[in-house]
């Protein structure tokens, strides 16, 4: 079977983000949807997005899975009505938890940067160790990765606070009221500035700090490292 293609990024932020925050802040009146529909149908998006993904690609995402349990638990507060705080401390929990379990695997055999930055996806990993064990650098190597393992944990522990902050900045009003939809339309389309931009960026920055490195203590160049290089 073909691997399926990557949707366009565009399409997945305007179904994602766009289309729910618009739906939140434009129908949430009694005169049109009313709070609970537009609420429902707003998620509805983000969900089915993340289930259409999982079955094109044949494959779950974890990064799908999380979205998936993170809109989960959203809606859940709307329809609890429960007060616009735990809206904040759910924002900061998921990326809080991912940052602590990433963190926790800097001290085991096989940090988790492995997985997330450096994987076959993104280097040449069978290349790269090749090199490393030539040039007798594969501890020093292992010793970026710990570290590295540790600036990524702190991308997320970023995302949390700055998702916290911003979530109680926004979202005053009460659960299950206009107020609360509207608001968190609002938040919807600030975080992708505010809190995804900027940790997309420390990403980037953290893989070519590691590309870097790995480049000292391989001898191989930059393209030579990365795949399709």
């Amino acid at each position: 079977m073909a691997q399926a293609s990557k949707p366009n990024p565009l399409l997945e932020i305007g179904v994602t983000i766009l289309v729910p925050a618009l739906i939140l802040m434009q129908l949430s009146s009694d005169k049109r949807l009313g709070v609970m529909p537009a609420l429902l149908l707003a998620l509805a998006f983000p969900i089915g997005w993340g289930m259409w993904d999982g079955w094109r690609r044949r494959k779950i995402s974890w990064m799908s899975v999380l979205g998936v349990v993170s809109t989960l638990l959203t809606g859940g507060i709307g329809l609890l009505k429960l007060d616009a705080q735990w809206l904040a401390v759910k924002e900061a929990a998921v990326p809080g938890l991912i940052g602590l379990v990433i963190l926790g695997s800097a001290w085991t055999r096989n940090p988790l940067i492995r997985l997330l930055v450096f994987n076959a996806t993104l280097f040449d990993v069978d290349r790269v160790h090749a090199a490393l064990t030539v040039r007798k650098t594969s501890n020093q190597f292992e010793a970026r990765l710990r570290l590295g393992t540790m600036l990524l944990a702190g991308t997320f522990f970023f995302s949390a606070l700055a998702n916290y902050f911003l979530a109680r900045y926004v979202v005053t009003s009460g659960a299950g009221t206009e107020a609360f939809n509207e608001q968190l339309g609002r938040l919807t389309l600030l975080s992708y500035p505010v809190i995804a931009l900027p940790s997309m960026a420390m990403m980037m920055g953290l893989m070519f700090w590691l590309a870097r490195e790995a480049k000292a203590l391989t001898g191989l160049q930059l393209g030579d490292m990365l795949r399709g290089g």
